[in-house]
Formats: structure tokens, sequence, C-alpha cells
């Protein structure tokens, strides 16, 4: 079974095994004691703290370990909202972070900024989105579905000149190297560079006003209430220590696993679009979406084939909505790919998967291509019924009908499908036809198009 899912969880990296057993024996005492067992765990959690500190870029006393990265970045947001409460509640986030950011910004004032085709913020439109009640921005250092890395240096920069501080969420990122930039606060989590789960880490500058909610607690300098898991804390730091010891050798390798299938794909595999920036990426992230595929089936068909990947679309049988991340870049959300190899991945397993893909497509393809158009000419235009069927149904009915106007003619497909408001306008851009927007119908939603070609 081929691994192609590091980007959600790492395998655990085998320094973090090692010192996970270890700390097992040495590190079960309660740190807080003065006792020799106490004592023991202390220098263990010290010794940690200073590792993650350094591979962060900050000091260890700014450096707080947590029971996972969501917590880190809830807390993080929470405690620096509250710290400059006098300032307001208006918060800054870009429109493809995380849903632990997004759900955080649920509880406040939020402006979201929009991003580029590519998946990338403009600097610009942060410093745009700039209020005098602004009380914190957030911006992720790379995006966890498509593997974009966004400016933060620069935003960072925008954002201190307003005074207003900026939280890094680095969980994809920082396994490959330190986040630039004057950042304020930063979170990461241990699982995505190949440590534990159930370790994030919450870096807050020195000078940053926060102020911790929820009852106080004695542990970590009362930022993180209970008692601190010592094995699990001791893996991640040692871990990420190992792989950014790995990082620079393993990115170029990686890179070239990754260009190898940016670029064969969209020639094995007709209709596809690879989405994010070519350059400015992640080394092990490459994220792709097929016509006339439904994302799931793909990964069932991969699965069966010995490949686990996973898919930026959550337009499944579960929620029946497109990835937030796809709508906000205005790609294709259907049939979306994501393959984020592991450190250690080999060329021979990318190769196969490549081999395997192409029947793969071709056989969800097959299968979703059975249920005929229910098609009626209005005057000029074609209307196709898709009503009550899912992504990618209704552009599949959409392809099939094109041809059967002539050239200036419409075809008004009829959906009750929220993925449909993306993946119609996605593909009039891939077949190069007009897309002429929306209009309100019974049941549903009238997508207007007009044949150019």
């Amino acid at each position: 079974m081929s691994y192609f899912d590091a980007a959600s969880s790492a395998p655990l990296h085998p320094v973090a095994r090692q010192a996970l057993l270890a700390s097992l024996d040495e590190g079960w005492a309660d740190p807080s004691r003065l006792y020799r067992e106490g004592r023991r765990a202390r220098l263990l959690l010290d010794a940690a703290r200073e590792a993650a500190a350094e591979a962060v870029g900050c000091r260890p006393d700014e450096l707080t370990f947590t029971s996972s990265g969501t917590r880190a970045v809830h807390d993080g947001i929470a405690g620096a909202l509250a710290g400059r409460r006098r300032v307001g509640r208006h918060l800054i986030v870009s429109a493809v972070e995380h849903s632990s950011v997004l759900h955080s910004a649920e509880l406040f004032e939020v402006t979201e900024v929009p991003v580029s085709r590519t998946g990338a913020v403009s600097p610009q439109s942060y410093g745009d989105a700039l209020r005098p009640d602004t009380a914190l921005a957030c911006l992720q250092s790379a995006n966890h579905e498509v593997g974009t890395v966004q400016p933060v240096a620069e935003v960072a920069a925008v954002c201190r000149q307003a005074g207003v501080p900026l939280l890094v969420d680095a969980a994809q990122s920082l396994g490959w190297g330190p986040v630039e930039g004057e950042w304020s606060l930063l979170t990461a989590s241990a699982h995505k560079w190949g440590g534990p789960s159930g370790v994030g880490l919450l870096a807050v500058r020195k000078g940053v006003r926060f102020s911790p909610q929820g009852p106080v607690d004695e542990r970590e300098s009362g930022r993180a209430p209970g008692f601190e898991n010592l094995p699990a804390i001791v893996a991640a730091a040692a871990s990420l220590r190992a792989v950014r010891a790995e990082a620079a050798q393993e990115a170029v390798r990686l890179r070239e696993l990754t260009a190898r299938i940016r670029a064969r794909v969209p020639r094995l595999v007709p209709d596809v679009d690879v989405v994010g920036d070519p350059e400015k990426r992640l080394p092990g992230i490459v994220t792709f979406s097929c016509l006339y595929v439904d994302g799931e089936t793909l990964l069932h068909e991969l699965d069966r084939e010995g490949f686990s990947v996973s898919s930026g679309s959550s337009c499944t049988s579960s929620t029946l909505t497109p990835s937030h991340v796809l709508k906000a870049m205005g790609v294709l959300s259907e049939g979306n790919v994501r393959v984020s190899l592991p450190f250690g991945a080999v060329s021979e397993e990318v190769d196969r998967f490549l081999e395997v893909l192409p029947g793969a497509v071709a056989a969800v393809r097959e299968k979703l291509g059975a249920p005929m158009p229910s098609a009626v000419v209005r005057e000029d235009s074609l209307v196709v019924d898709a009503l009550g069927k899912r992504c990618p149904i209704p552009v599949i009915e959409l392809a099939k009908v094109i041809g059967d106007v002539p050239v200036g003619g419409t075809v008004r497909v009829l959906s009750d499908d929220e993925a449909a408001r993306l993946d119609i306008p996605a593909w009039c851009e891939m077949r190069e036809q007009e897309y002429v927007g929306e209009e309100p119908a019974e049941n549903g939603t009238a997508y207007v198009i007009r044949r150019i070609s």
C-alpha cells in the first residue's frame, strides 16, 4: 500500500518512535515536583521546549505545548483577541484558512480576504481589510489542500505597520523550515511532521497582548491546562529536529516527484485541471481535479489499486458541499485528488500511481456517464434538468448537450446541488465556453451557459 496522504497526517518518524518509547520510562513523573523523578521529567520537558522553540524561531518561554494543533489555534485566537479587547473584535482571515481558524472566526466579526486562482493572498488585500477595530489577523503559512505557500513575511510587515498582530498557522510548513517574517503568534501540529498526534504548539511573542481564556491552570504558564503528555511532547520535539535535518535534501527529491505528477497527469488523463501555484508551493503536495468524476468514488477506486490519497473536495455523500478552499480559488471541485508524499516516498511508487490513475479515472467516468440527460428545447435555449443529481452529474449532462445548440445559443442547467455553483463556471473556463450567470428557478438554480465554440 502506498500512503500518499502525508498532509493529513504523516507516518510516525523513527526518531519519534524511539523518543516516545524512551520517555515512557524516564518521563512519567510530574515535572512540577522537586523529587528525583520529577526533576528528571522537568529536564525532558525543558529540553523538548528548547528544541521546539529553536525550530520555530522563538524563545523557549514563548512556546506552549497544547493538546492538538486545533487547540493551539483556538487558544491562540481567543487569547489574542481577549488581550486586545479594548481595540475591538474585528478579525481578518484568508478565505482558504484551515477549518480550525474559520470555526474560531465565527465567534467574532470577521473579514475574509480573497485569494487568487492559485490560492495565494495579496499583502495589499490584508492592508485594505485593516480597520481601527482590527484586533488580529490570521494567515496560514502554506495551504493544506493545494500546497500554495503564502507571502507571510509581506503580510506580517503590513500588519506590524498598523500595529496588528499576525497569527500564522504553520501546521503544513513547519517541518520544512521556520516561518519567515515578524509574525506575532504561531501554531503547529506534531502529527503533520511525523510526530505523535495529540501535541500542538502555540508560540506567543513577547510584547503581544495575550489573555488566556478559560479556568486558570498552573501548567504551561497558564496557557494550556492539564498534565503535560510528556512522552508525546518529547517525541514531537525530537521528530521536528530530525525532519528539519533532512528537510533540504528531501525537499529537492520530493519536488522532482511532484513536478513529475504535475507534468504527466494532464497528458495521461484528459480534462484535468492541476491546481495551486506551480512554483511557490510545498515540496510534497500536488492537487488536480478531473472533470466528470466524483472525487469520493475515485478515491475508493485508487484505494483498491493500493494508493491512499485524499480529496480537497468535501463534495461527498456525507456533506454534499464543495471544498471552501477550491471554492475560494474558483477552480473545479469535482474529481479532486490531493497527493501529498511523505518523507521517503520513492520514485517507483509515483510511477506506479501514474500508471494506475488513467484507468481509475476512466472507470469512474464510465460509471457516472450512464445517466442520460433530460433536456428540452425552450425557444432558442436548451434546458437540462439535473435537479436531484449530485456533482459531477450536472456537469456531465451539460457536456453531453452543449454541442446540440448552435454557436451563440445557450444551455440552462437546472440544479439544486451547491457544488454546481463552482463546477459549472470552472467547466466553462476549461472548455472555453461563456458562463453567463445564474438565475432563480423552482426548487433550485438555473445556470446559464452560452456556446462559444
